[in-house]
């Protein structure tokens, strides 16, 4: 699993141009990490919850969500900050959670063993 995250400004607004910070994560699973991902049912599971700087009050949490499917098959997310402070705490977030995902991957490629303890 390759993570490679990127820091970009931009504009938005017709009249009154405000400067937002976007930040854009791109995951490269291995064969391997895809067919685990896809066999297991893994898609539809959260990975971070988020909510950009353009987000208005009465928007529903659930469509900010970032989920496995949207970083699969070498999709590029981005997410707006409303500071560069704010992108760089994400970018933080994201590699901890993503460093989680690589475990989480390991541990649900193979079933469990038997184990025998004597206490």
């Amino acid at each position: 699993m390759r993570v490679s995250i990127d820091h970009h400004t931009i504009r938005k607004g017709l009249l009154f141009k405000k400067i937002y910070y976007e930040v854009h994560v791109t995951v490269a699973f291995t064969h391997e990490e895809k067919q685990i991902i896809r066999g297991r049912g893994l898609l539809k599971t959260k990975l971070v919850d988020r909510r950009p700087a353009t987000a208005r009050v009465d928007d529903r949490d659930e469509q900010f969500e970032l989920r496995v499917e949207h970083l699969v098959d070498g999709k590029t997310d981005q997410f707006l900050c409303a500071t560069p402070s704010q992108s760089k705490i994400y970018e933080e977030e994201l590699l901890v959670v993503l460093e989680q995902m690589k475990r989480w991957l390991d541990d649900n490629a193979e079933t469990g063993t038997r184990t025998v303890v004597e206490f």
